[in-house]
């Protein structure tokens, strides 16, 4: 099923995240009705899996608003999860806590964690995580296709 992103009429920052939040949800949908053993092979000569994209996006999402926009210590773990119900957990908690930071600040404010010059703001983290995510949904979507043949967001 080709499922439609939101349209809204809102302000930026909601929309922004409403946008990321139908990639995480496209991303995670890619994983339905695989095995673990499915979900973590690759089809593709990087070795790129549905699985490593999930835990590489959790990563991302807590370096980004965690450390590097809020400055506070790392809250996922980067080790490999034992099993893919285990890295979507990890990912929908690593994009509860950006959500979370995201609401509670300005959009123009700057990371105060450790980042490259010139520093960015909320905004830059929160757009930089929406063309991340897109991105790599856009991988899982061939993923996905070469295992079984599913297509669709």
């Amino acid at each position: 099923m080709d499922r439609k992103p939101p349209r809204l009429a809102t302000d930026e920052r909601e929309t922004v995240l409403s946008l990321l939040q139908f990639q995480r949800d496209s991303l995670v949908r890619k994983l339905d009705g695989l095995d673990d053993a499915d979900a973590r092979s690759s089809p593709v000569a990087s070795g790129t899996s549905l699985a490593w994209i999930v835990a590489h996006l959790a990563v991302a999402e807590d370096t980004w608003a965690v450390q590097r926009f809020a400055g506070q210590p790392p809250s996922v773990d980067v080790a490999d999860p034992p099993t893919t119900g285990d890295a979507v957990a990890r990912y929908r908690a690593a994009w509860a806590r950006t959500d979370a930071i995201a609401r509670a600040s300005g959009l123009d404010e700057r990371c105060r964690g450790d980042v490259a010059d010139p520093p960015v703001t909320l905004r830059w983290v929160l757009l930089h995580l929406l063309e991340e995510t897109a991105r790599h949904v856009g991988h899982a979507d061939i993923i996905r296709e070469l295992l079984d043949g599913q297509v669709g967001r």
